[in-house]
């Protein structure tokens, strides 16, 4: 399985969490909370432009996170080597 493959690599573990349970998903749920701040619950994302998504994309990324130590998550994977390509 790939996943495998991807804890190998990174040192990471991955795992899954059951259906119906959003306190096992706390990163996603706060990830959500966030992009309700820009696109309201329900929103057709297709009617968003490109351009605008990357900006939203760009101002979540640019926001330090204190599970990264206070760095944000692009800093983080620059630290691992990953050079994110900008919009």
């Amino acid at each position: 399985m790939l996943h495998e493959e991807i804890e190998q690599l990174t040192g990471f573990r991955i795992y899954f969490c059951d259906p119906h349970s959003p306190w096992q998903r706390g990163t996603n749920e706060n990830i959500n909370g966030l992009l309700r701040q820009y696109f309201p619950k329900g929103s057709d994302l297709s009617r968003h432009g490109v351009r605008n998504l990357r900006d939203v994309t760009r101002q979540l990324n640019d926001r330090p996170r204190m599970v990264l130590g206070d760095r944000t998550p692009t800093e983080a994977m620059q630290d691992w080597g990953i050079a994110l390509q900008s919009g």
